[in-house]
């Protein structure tokens, strides 16, 4: 399949294949670490030049979710440039294609650690956004209900000795933590102890790609 749905906080979510989280009620499409510009900002940072194309693939992908799901309400989890540096110096087709997207839509960008508040954008800009119990924000906290982004989780598993790793939403009973949309983004093992802390025992993946599947968070390490 390629989006599964689940439930947080009394409400009907879809988590879709590609890293995309759907609430149908709303209308509303939500995305993590878009991180647009990023090989701008490494050949600006470090001189190491990567292949430029990173920011027509993520608008292309993001742009099929929007048609896709018809979607009213765009909500961008943070860190949705590289920094701000790449925000202003990204190509006019770029943020003409970003206009138009936007067009006849809210859209919401949320402040991340990367980019705090793309303020030459349109669109709203918020810290966090709190909607009908669920609230979404970039880092984790302890709130329930709270949609957020930021550690890029990815599923490491190894099928028949062969080692596989799937970016993957977290979902437990209170919280779920998206992957990261962006072109040349890494991503956190679902084993790291931050994790740990985070989700709940009996907390499950759900790995992105070609079709959602859903599979049991590692077991917690003794501490």
């Amino acid at each position: 399949m390629n989006a599964q749905p689940f439930t947080l906080a009394g409400h009907h979510l879809i988590a879709r294949a590609s890293g995309a989280l759907y609430w149908p009620a709303q209308r509303l499409l939500c995305i993590s670490d878009l991180h647009l510009g990023k090989s701008e900002r490494i050949a600006r940072r470090s001189g190491t030049l990567l292949p430029p194309y990173e920011v027509h693939d993520t608008l292309t992908r993001l742009e099929s979710e929007i048609t896709a799901t018809e979607a009213r309400h765009v909500v961008c989890l943070g860190d949705s440039f590289d920094d701000l540096d790449s925000m202003l110096s990204l190509p006019e087709d770029a943020r003409l294609w970003l206009t138009r997207l936007m067009a006849g839509r809210d859209w919401t960008w949320i402040e991340g650690n990367h980019d705090p508040g793309p303020v030459t954008i349109g669109g709203t800009h918020r810290a966090a956004l709190a909607l009908d119990g669920l609230t979404f924000r970039h880092i984790a906290s302890a709130q329930k209900g709270e949609i957020s982004g930021h550690y890029h989780p990815k599923a490491v598993l190894t099928p028949k000795g062969r080692q596989v790793s799937r970016p993957c939403f977290l979902i437990d009973s209170v919280r779920a933590i998206l992957p990261a949309f962006g072109t040349y983004t890494g991503g956190l093992r679902w084993s790291d102890p931050v994790f740990g802390a985070l989700m709940e025992p009996g907390a499950r993946a759900y790995l992105t790609g070609a079709a959602v599947h859903v599979v049991p968070m590692p077991a917690r390490r003794p501490t």
